[in-house]
């Protein structure tokens, strides 16, 4: 569903939001180890949030990647939309280039209600809540 760029990018966002109130910065052979991912991929990802202004740098011995504490509230939505866009959100399911109410594919109305409710949780669910799970060991980034 969600491309492994996306996957890995919400993974280093929790992480980077977890270690936010202590004003932490990571270096991207952390992040990589923490997410299950290569450090070459991971670079690109980090790079890529950095330029969509998710998250911020600092180059140098004492720099590494960091979202500030202070940061105003991230959607998942707003993530995923950086490497997948939006596009998987309102397309058809079976992949017809035309598919509506009027001309629905066999699956149209089953598929619409699951995309949109996941539109809606995608939209609503914030990268500050899934760190909070993470914080308390509800949640984890690796098995």
């Amino acid at each position: 569903m969600l491309s492994l760029s996306a996957q890995y990018a919400l993974r280093a966002m929790v992480l980077l939001m977890n270690a936010a109130p202590e004003a932490r910065r990571m270096g991207i052979r952390e992040i990589a180890h923490a997410v299950d991912a290569n450090e070459h991929t991971t670079g690109k990802i980090l790079q890529q949030l950095v330029k969509a202004g998710l998250i911020l740098s600092v180059k140098g011995p004492n720099g590494g990647f960091y979202i500030p504490a202070d940061a105003a509230p991230i959607t998942l939505i707003a993530v995923v939309a950086v490497f997948d866009g939006t596009g998987f959100f309102f397309k058809c399911g079976l992949g017809l280039k035309e598919c509506s109410e009027a001309k629905p594919c066999p699956i149209h109305f089953t598929y619409k209600a699951a995309r949109e409710a996941l539109y809606q949780q995608f939209s609503n669910l914030t990268i500050q809540a899934l760190a909070r799970d993470l914080s308390l060991g509800k949640a984890f980034l690796k098995r």
